[in-house]
């Protein structure tokens, strides 16, 4: 089994089209701002998600500093996504130089 992988926000933000981007954290964090096109992704919505994503999919998994998503990348892996990321920096090092929007 391949571990996860770490990708800097630059290039998410160059790749961002071709990439699901799954943001883990909470609800009402992510409501207020996150990445163009981010799924919030959680326990409730996790078997929707697994149905709807291919395997063969790019996944970047998205928390607040890059730290829980390094959790989350690798029990993606396991499940049997083949390329799973963790962005390093999270969120609040991608609010500092990209655009967000709000739900």
């Amino acid at each position: 089994m391949q571990p996860f992988q770490h990708i800097t926000i630059a290039d998410v933000a160059e790749q961002k089209d071709d990439l699901v981007i799954a943001d883990i954290r909470d609800a009402g964090s992510f409501q207020s701002a996150h990445m163009e096109g981010a799924i919030n992704l959680n326990n409730d919505n996790l078997a929707a998600f697994m149905e709807a994503t291919p395997k063969s999919a790019p996944v970047v998994v998205v928390c607040y500093h890059g730290v829980s998503s390094q959790q989350a990348a690798q029990f993606l892996v396991g499940q049997g996504y083949e390329k799973v990321y963790s962005m390093d920096g999270g969120f609040e090092g991608w609010r500092l130089g990209q655009p967000v929007v709000s739900d």
